[in-house]
């Protein structure tokens, strides 16, 4: 399922939405850049094993990784592929704009932050107590674990909202479904798949699935300690006369 757009209306221009997705493109061009993708990876994406020791990073990239608290921003704006960046800045423009318009700009970047930092904290929780050393050393980054906090402050603050979504079953049908079952249909998975790669780790396709859990845990937890003013209603569905 992917989102095409939603019912709610913002109040203002969501500069700071916008800001981050500016960001997570001049980064992805950055990455573009010689050497490649795969080199800044492996320099500038954040490593699970610097926070709890020792890295063994693969012989083709000899590298220092950096410092725990200075990886888990980089990593936090890099991507993998077009694909990667692609569907994460789909998903941030969908849902991120009304969450600054509940939060206001300053605090919905400094909580947008947080979100991601609870979100690779989750991620490397799990990575050092089921994993190995070298799946401790293996880089995590992306901005999903941070959007994963938006999706989940959305679930909270706009339950009743609507979204146009694309779904591929068999055949491609295009219907607005309520949030509320989008974003729990979407958590549900991650969950499974989540759980899935604990004990089967190709199944998790190199995906942070727990990265996804822990940060939509987070926008569950504190978005009602946050948020500055009560959000727009969505649009009513038809016409009302």
């Amino acid at each position: 399922m992917f989102p095409l757009r939603d019912n709610v209306p913002t109040r203002t221009f969501p500069v700071v939405t916008v800001g981050l997705i500016v960001a997570n493109a001049l980064v992805w061009f950055w990455e573009l850049s010689k050497p490649g993708v795969d080199v800044h990876i492996f320099r500038d994406g954040y490593y699970p094993c610097t926070f709890s020791g020792p890295c063994h990073i693969p012989v083709p990239f000899l590298v220092h990784p950096l410092p725990w608290y200075e990886g888990i921003f980089t990593g936090m704006f890099m991507h993998a592929s077009w694909q990667h960046i692609g569907f994460n800045m789909l998903f941030l423009w969908i849902f991120g704009n009304n969450i600054e318009d509940a939060l206001g700009r300053v605090r919905f970047l400094v909580w947008y932050l947080a979100a991601g930092i609870a979100a690779m904290a989750a991620q490397t929780a799990v990575t050092l107590w089921f994993g190995s050393a070298p799946d401790a050393s293996i880089p995590n980054i992306g901005a999903s674990g941070a959007i994963a906090g938006v999706l989940g402050a959305y679930f909270v603050l706009f339950p009743r909202a609507r979204v146009l979504t694309l779904i591929f079953f068999g055949i491609i049908l295009i219907r607005e479904i309520p949030a509320i079952w989008f974003l729990g249909v979407w958590i549900a998975l991650q969950i499974w798949t989540g759980g899935l790669s604990l004990v089967h780790p190709s199944g998790g396709d190199g995906t942070a699935f727990f990265a996804h859990i822990g940060g939509f845990a987070f926008g569950l937890a504190t978005i009602l300690l946050v948020v500055k003013r009560r959000p727009e209603a969505p649009m009513p569905r038809y016409p009302v006369y």
